[in-house]
């Protein structure tokens, strides 16, 4: 069930009533119903999955539960193990058997001794790789004593299922959204409000932005090596507002979604486009991801404790596992390389300073030119895009269709303007909050922009295949 979809318009309206009307005054009947509302929001994806998710849960939560009682070291490890095991055990063969099959035949073919096997139809379960990161920080938290578990198990599943951020983030901490669980949620319009500006405004960048810029980037996906390097290069800046506006804005979403009924996530983005550094970049980007990798990764390898050299490995392994993770593909494991690379560069070796307006030209450049291989099917795709644009091949700049170009040009230009007020013109969002006329003209120009200029095809979020 999408978020731009009519099957949410309507599930979306009667969880937000019996949860306020029939329930408000019962905080386990809330949960049940949330928890029920989630297990039909996920089995509309494929009720197969269901066992699985519910699976996840129920090891996690009695794991959490003898993690906390157990006093033997040997026995803690042996259950932080077997959580591990089983999470990262499940995520690997759904989403990465058939890459190391292909590797692997690839590798016997080399060696002439090719492999006579054939690749599973395996169905990647939507949001495997959200929920499995989510109730593994819960494990590993509680083993690390910076976590008591939960004895609520009605509270625990709607945790790790809660429909707003189950399929696509933000990848939630237990110690900051499963005791939103257990208090008492009230019911406010100015939090309705809040909610629904929210989810307008994710809205936009979804319907009206990413998938307005997607339509010209697939187009030139279709003939690659014959349109000119300018067409390249304008293709992947467009894409890297894609794929912004599109995951920043299921963010949105599922942040004004939690709203409506009183709960509270994290941000997940904070106009990472203005950063005018690599590590600015990654604190503003996919921030429930990058924090998580950095708690549950970076430094369990030992962080930078152990000298630059060690450091730079442990940056570059964190990336390339970043990487890994969001794809079964050399592609992504390739983009991460390269902001492993760009981080270590700009940490150890690069230390001169650039005018800041330099600075977030070659951010934004080195950017675009690893989305180059995040948006490319293979890695000798992403070498003829590099190719091309590298050695200025072809000339002019391909439209498409004008009408198309232009429009997600006007809905870019109107995200532009927003985050530029947002990041350097914070004084002037008192006029939004101030003035009735501004707030009610801003809202009624984004519907008409969402109406007007928006894209419903049912087309998913990018992160979903993630």
């Amino acid at each position: 069930m999408l978020f731009n979809s009519i099957e949410f318009a309507f599930f979306l309206p009667i969880v937000f009533f019996i949860y306020w009307l029939v329930l408000k005054n019962t905080v386990k009947g809330q949960n049940i119903w949330l928890l029920l509302a989630s297990y039909f929001f996920y089995g509309w994806w494929d009720w197969r999955f269901l066992s699985l998710i519910f699976f996840s849960s129920i090891v996690d939560y009695t794991i959490g539960l003898n993690l906390h009682k157990s006093q033997n070291e040997s026995r803690r490890k042996a259950l932080l193990f077997l959580s591990i095991l089983i999470n990262i055990g499940f995520l690997c063969y759904f989403k990465y058997f058939n890459f190391f099959l292909d590797s692997l035949n690839e590798a016997f073919t080399l060696l002439g001794k090719p492999l006579e096997s054939s690749r599973l139809n395996i169905i990647l379960p939507v949001g495997i790789s959200f929920y499995t990161f989510q109730t593994l920080s819960y494990t590993i938290d509680i083993y690390k004593r910076k976590l008591e578990p939960t004895k609520d198990i009605v509270a625990f599943f709607t945790f790790v299922s809660f429909f707003p951020q189950l399929v696509a983030g933000p990848i939630e901490r237990a110690s900051h959204l499963l005791p939103q669980f257990s208090r008492k949620r009230n019911f406010s319009y100015d939090m309705v409000s809040q909610g629904g500006k929210l989810m307008l405004w994710g809205l936009f960048m979804k319907v009206v932005v990413a998938d307005r810029l997607a339509i010209y980037v697939d187009d030139v996906y279709v003939l690659l090596d014959q349109h000119s390097w300018l067409t390249l290069f304008t293709a992947h800046a467009f894409f890297a507002f894609q794929i912004y506006c599109d995951f920043a804005g299921y963010s949105l979403i599922a942040i004004g979604c939690a709203k409506l009924f009183d709960f509270h996530l994290m941000d997940n983005f904070q106009r990472p486009y203005f950063a005018t550094s690599f590590k600015s970049f990654w604190s503003r980007w996919h921030i429930s991801l990058s924090t998580w990798f950095r708690d549950y990764v970076y430094i369990p390898l030992g962080g930078n404790r152990k000298g630059r050299f060690h450091s730079g490995l442990n940056l570059m392994a964190t990336f390339i596992i970043s990487g890994f993770w969001h794809g079964a593909n050399w592609t992504y494991i390739i983009w991460g390389a390269l902001h492993g690379f760009y981080q270590i560069m700009e940490k150890y070796v690069l230390k001169f300073k650039l005018p800041k307006a330099v600075n977030w030209i070659v951010v934004f450049s080195l950017t675009c030119l690893a989305w180059v291989f995040f948006r490319a099917p293979s890695v000798t795709d992403a070498m003829t895009v590099l190719e091309r644009i590298i050695t200025f091949q072809g000339s002019g700049l391909y439209f498409g269709d004008k009408g198309i170009f232009i429009f997600g040009l006007m809905g870019l230009s109107l995200l532009m303007l927003h985050d530029y007020v947002m990041e350097f013109k914070p004084d002037y969002q008192f006029l939004y909050h101030r003035s009735p006329i501004v707030r009610y003209a801003t809202i009624v120009v984004l519907m008409m922009f969402i109406t007007t200029f928006g894209v419903f095809d049912n087309s998913q979020f990018i992160y979903f295949q993630f």
